[in-house]
């Protein structure tokens, strides 16, 4: 199943969709669309199926194909307000720096500065570009209190190319996340499927690879740090599912500082999950965004010499 990058989402249905409810399909597969949501674009009739409307509980079938009208979803907000640290600009693409706590677009019904919004004030050409205009040129997105290197295209054409390599797993994406020393194995590779949690939509659990809604997910890690109570772990995932990182780390035993919705210890930080997207590196483009202070200040506390946080992070 794919989206195509405009305001209208086409989808055929695959094997492992098949048979799943039509709202539950939509919030699989949507970026920034819950079910709830799902539901109400379904009532509307911004969603047929092989041109026909039919209800929410409807399970579509192989190969049918689907129709998504997302124009009236709410444009991104201009911000011109909020500090961009930008990385790396090209003609093509730009790669910026989101400090945690700025969400990367905005969620239904709720207004508020975004990074989508900044780019939009400093870049307006990206209006128009991408999946819906609620999130103009991001390739990808970050989760909200995820600090880190956050891509977006200037043109409808960088943005098909670089969502092909995303999904191609030829973009190099790197990670840096703190967990508790004791908790991980100095190098590894978890590879276990991920699927929407039916119980609590805010959250992925991991599943078996027969799971109707299995997304297969890889991910490869190694220790770069072990402090006394803390480890910094490198973690490299080229086609991240959501909360992929912070799920295969909890199903290893090793949740996020901070993380409690996927059952990390406390960090001190409020609401902030200590995860850090470090590096991304693609044809023509490579960025590197410096490790958070708040999060070198936790290795700091933790008794780690700076020398050792700057070598280990990078920098």
């Amino acid at each position: 199943m794919t989206d195509q990058p405009s305001r209208i989402v086409n989808m055929t249905v695959g094997s492992a969709e098949a048979g799943t409810r039509l709202d539950r399909l939509l919030a699989d597969h949507l970026t920034g669309v819950a079910r709830k949501r799902a539901g109400e674009l379904i009532a509307s009739g911004r969603v047929r199926v092989d041109g026909h409307r039919y209800s929410k509980s409807y399970c579509p079938t192989l190969g049918q194909k689907i129709e998504v009208r997302l124009g009236d979803e709410g444009d991104a907000i201009a911000a011109p307000d909020v500090n961009l640290s930008v990385l790396v600009e090209t003609p093509e693409l730009v790669v910026i720096d989101k400090p945690a706590g700025l969400p990367s677009a905005a969620l239904p019904d709720h207004a508020r500065a975004t990074a989508a919004g900044a780019l939009l004030a400093r870049y307006p050409e990206m209006a128009g570009v991408g999946f819906s205009p609620r999130d103009p040129g991001l390739v990808h997105r970050l989760d909200t209190f995820t600090s880190g290197a956050l891509l977006a295209a200037r043109s409808a054409r960088s943005f098909d190319a670089l969502r092909r390599a995303l999904e191609a797993g030829e973009i190099d994406k790197r990670y840096l996340a703190l967990v508790q020393s004791a908790a991980i194995d100095d190098a590894g590779v978890i590879d276990v499927a991920l699927a929407p949690d039916p119980k609590n939509r805010r959250r992925v659990r991991a599943v078996g690879a027969n799971d109707a809604h299995a997304h297969r997910c890889q991910s490869s890690y190694e220790v770069r740090l072990r402090g006394p109570t803390i480890a910094l772990v490198e973690v490299r995932a080229p086609s991240a599912y959501r909360h992929q990182i912070r799920a295969h780390l909890a199903s290893r035993g090793s949740p996020l500082l901070g993380d409690e919705l996927y059952g990390g210890p406390p960090s001190g930080l409020g609401e902030r999950h200590a995860l850090h997207a470090s590096s991304l590196a693609g044809s023509g483009f490579a960025a590197r965004a410096p490790l958070a202070s708040d999060l070198v200040q936790l290795l700091l506390d933790d008794g780690v010499g700076v020398e050792r946080v700057l070598a280990a992070s990078g920098e």
